[in-house]
């Protein structure tokens, strides 16, 4: 198993794993919206997204959006979205996945990486924790919708 930085020539498999992530997250499945959404990010490098490859076959994803810390004035990234099939499941490649974007994190001097995962999503929730992810006890994070 590798993980490779995703690119533009990526585009096909990628939007394939995005579709299914949304799925697992109650969304209809639209992989034409799919395609042009990552294909929106990779030609305005809007974000950088790692696939885990196995054997020529991307089976996972992870996809993090940069940010900054005005407190700290330094880069922050944004873990949006991770998502491995599920025959490849409980096999390490979430582990791998993260391990990558987090070593990339550090490498472009970013203060550090935040995320967010449903309330209910307790497989997800132990992975972080047990990657010394802390929940956020010191502010409440707000959402405005507007759609």
């Amino acid at each position: 198993m590798e993980v490779l930085l995703a690119n533009i020539n990526h585009l096909e498999s990628v939007s394939v794993l995005f579709d299914r992530y949304r799925i697992f997250y109650n969304q209809p499945s639209n992989l034409e919206a799919a395609k042009e959404f990552l294909k929106e990010r990779f030609n305005n490098n809007d974000s950088v997204v790692f696939a885990a490859n196995d054997n020529g076959e991307l089976v996972g994803f992870t996809q993090l959006y940069p940010g900054f810390s005005s407190v700290a004035m330094k880069r922050i990234w944004i873990l949006n979205d991770l998502y491995v099939e599920e025959p490849y499941r409980r096999k390490g490649i979430a582990k791998l996945l993260m391990s990558v974007a987090e070593e990339y994190a550090k490498e472009s001097g970013a203060v550090r990486v935040i995320l967010a995962t449903q309330i209910s999503n307790i497989t997800a929730q132990k992975l972080y924790e047990a990657r010394d992810y802390v929940k956020n006890e010191e502010f409440y994070h707000y959402a405005l919708r507007l759609q």
